[in-house]
């Protein structure tokens, strides 16, 4: 990535571009409004596989080649994308089994995008194919700078190619089918397989269904997709070594395990797209950001589609209002974005995303957006140095576990079945997040030895590994905070032996005898060691101590008296367990105590929570990132050192004073 980013000089600026839908006049005049804006690279082809081959072994390069070519003149780079995401009429009309299979048995038809079987070896071929046309044609073009394979993996399918691959993938995993029959457990109710083909995938709807059978499913279908994609890097590859390849990944996207796909990319992207609606989405979108950060170890990542105003998929698309679409770009570049990109550079026409915003929207040059976007260029352009620096090291690890999340949302059947894990990681990231920490997200394979606090949200589902490497982190004097409901199965969706939480009884000290979710409603007092109070919700546990201690009772009802709130000391190290839904006062002053105890400061304490703070480093520098997003408040920050504001070239001594959406960034020399 050292010479992509010595290529573009600095950070990445731009966006999907599709010239396929445009006249040739109209390609010149992108390109001028390019370099107007100050971009220096587009990703292009991304629905172009019928433009590029428009029948069988028929290709039509010429305009590609066309475009290519103004591009690098206009001193513009090319992320040229695989096609491979929308398969051309033509093909699911000669081979109508590239359509996936939905989970109701239906084919996906023609009309939308992703309409491809993941495990279907037709499409794999011909996918193939194309692919090896474009890398024999554009692999030493002047204008490539990275290459750009698929687009937002995604699409399940429930087709007998599925079912065939899923075997396949269960032969690897269980070797024999007595390995596999006890992983499922399927001698309950009578399940147990005596021949692999008796095994279908998990698509049957209406009735209950094996937990460990749909959860392998959700297993296979991740692993499948990425091998449609390293398919294609290997091909992209086997042309030229040095060109960078990765694929736009998106969020909580449920289908794929994102910590078993980075190892394959040369970056980690992201497509983000914050709801203008909602005043604290730069929370959550914050730890989007710090999870896409901590995919390739703190290494820069790349916002590879966010919106210039607003999208087109929400009930009501609201316009980001003046200097949020800037202040949000600047939130990425805050938390190790090494790229500020768009989807697109031209609003489309017509088509299902005709009202989604772009960088030149359908009012032209002349407009609000893109004087914002002019703009942007611009700045972006005078924090070139921050490219290829990496966040300050953190203290405190989250846990974001895709097999986790697909054992508490997808395999039902469990004490209540309305968990949202994602949200109840975003609740435990928050506090952290007000509180300006850097915070890392790990996996239950990741080195847990640079942190002092590791944060387990509601980890139903964990393997042994996982279970090891937590007690181990434990016991070599980490503080482990660990919320209701974790530890209680394995990886095969087994409870775990000896009472809850299985996985975790001797790290909190304590046996849970029952599972209390609340009724609708519910509400109960809990009362601390010290005489405070609050209330929770949602969820109790009926927990009887063994070596932990309780910091928190339940004050009233069936299981007044028992721990809510359990700590216990574990080797050298502290564990503390949440055995209900603290309000969110209580909760945030607990983790925070916590945090605190272990021995992790403040970094900037006294600043308001609107106002965020960060820093890189690198190159003997530290860029500290400041963002007020009050839209209404100025806020004046005090500094401990003189710097340089990159945005404005003025000196930063002992204050500097943010407008209402306001942003800093200011350049130091490193501290040793």
């Amino acid at each position: 990535m050292h010479a992509f980013r010595s290529r573009l000089g600095g950070l990445a600026y731009g966006g999907d571009y599709n010239p396929e839908q445009w006249d040739r006049a109209t390609w010149r005049e992108d390109v001028r409004l390019m370099r107007e804006a100050g971009v220096n690279l587009v990703s292009l082809g991304i629905f172009a596989w019928v433009a590029i081959e428009p029948a069988p072994g028929e290709y039509e390069f010429g305009w590609l080649d066309e475009v290519m070519d103004l591009l690098h003149e206009g001193g513009v780079s090319v992320n040229l994308a695989t096609p491979t995401a929308v398969p051309p009429a033509w093909l699911t009309q000669l081979h109508p089994e590239v359509f996936p299979i939905m989970e109701d048995g239906r084919p996906l038809g023609l009309g939308s995008r992703q309409h491809f079987d993941h495990a279907s070896p037709v499409y794999r071929e011909y996918a193939a194919n194309i692919v090896t046309r474009l890398a024999e044609r554009y692999s030493f073009h002047p204008a490539l700078a990275m290459w750009h394979v698929n687009n937002e993996y995604g699409p399940t399918s429930y087709s007998q190619a599925a079912a065939e691959g899923f075997r396949r993938w269960l032969k690897r995993r269980y070797g024999d089918l007595d390995t596999l029959n006890a992983a499922w457990t399927t001698r309950f109710w009578g399940q147990v397989y005596t021949d692999w083909n008796q095994i279908e995938v998990a698509n049957v709807m209406g009735i209950w269904m094996n937990p460990a059978r749909r959860l392998d499913f959700r297993r296979f279908t991740s692993d499948s997709l990425l091998e449609c994609y390293l398919a294609e890097r290997d091909i992209l590859r086997s042309f030229r070594d040095d060109i960078p390849i990765m694929t736009n990944l998106m969020s909580f996207y449920p289908h794929a395990d994102y910590w078993r796909w980075a190892p394959e990319q040369d970056v980690a992207a992201l497509d983000v797209y914050p709801d203008p609606g909602d005043s604290e989405s730069h929370i959550s979108t914050a730890f989007h950001y710090d999870m896409f950060r901590s995919l390739k170890n703190g290494q820069p990542w790349m916002v590879m589609e966010q919106a210039a105003s607003a999208v087109n998929w929400r009930d009501v698309n609201l316009a980001k209002e003046p200097g949020r679409m800037r202040l949000g770009s600047l939130q990425a570049l805050a938390r190790g974005s090494d790229s500020v990109m768009f989807f697109q550079w031209r609003a489309a026409r017509g088509g299902v995303e005709r009202f989604h915003s772009a960088m030149v929207p359908h009012s032209g040059p002349d407009s609000r957006t893109f004087r914002e976007i002019t703009d942007l260029g611009h700045e972006l352009s005078l924090l070139a140095p921050v490219a290829g620096t990496t966040m300050r090291c953190a203290d405190v690890a989250i846990l974001f576990d895709w097999d986790g999340r697909w054992g508490l949302e997808d395999t039902g059947w469990l004490p209540r079945d309305d968990f949202d894990y994602g949200e109840s990681v975003l609740r435990h990231h928050r506090p952290l997040w007000e509180h300006h920490h850097t915070i890392d997200v790990v996996s239950p394979r990741s080195d847990l030895a640079p942190y002092k606090v590791l944060i387990i949200p509601n980890a139903y589902l964990i393997g042994d590994e996982g279970v090891a490497a937590v007690t181990e982190f434990a016991r070599a004097g980490g503080t482990v905070v660990i919320s209701f409901f974790s530890g209680v199965v394995d990886e095969c969706d087994r409870v775990r032996p000896h009472g809850y939480p299985g996985a975790f009884r001797h790290l909190i000290g304590a046996k849970i005898d029952e599972y209390w979710p609340a009724r609708p409603g519910e509400r109960f007092a809990v009362q601390f060691a010290d005489g405070r109070t609050a209330t929770a919700s949602w969820w109790r546990e009926d927990i009887h101590l063994e070596t932990g201690t309780a910091l928190a009772r339940y004050a009233d009802g069936p299981l007044a008296g028992r721990a809510a709130i359990v700590a216990n000391a574990y080797g050298s190290g502290r564990v503390v367990y949440f055995a209900t839904l603290l309000d969110d006062a209580a909760f945030h002053a607990v983790l925070l105590d916590q945090v605190r105890t272990a021995g992790v400061t403040d970094p900037f304490p006294g600043l308001p929570t609107h106002v965020e703070c960060t820093v890189r480093e690198g190159g003997g520098n530290e860029y500290l990132f400041l963002l007020n997003h009050s839209p209404d408040e100025d806020v004046a920050v005090p500094l401990d050192r003189s710097g340089i504001d990159l945005l404005t070239g003025a000196a930063a001594t002992e204050e500097i004073t943010l407008a209402p959406l306001g942003a800093a960034v200011i350049q130091t020399t490193r501290h040793v």
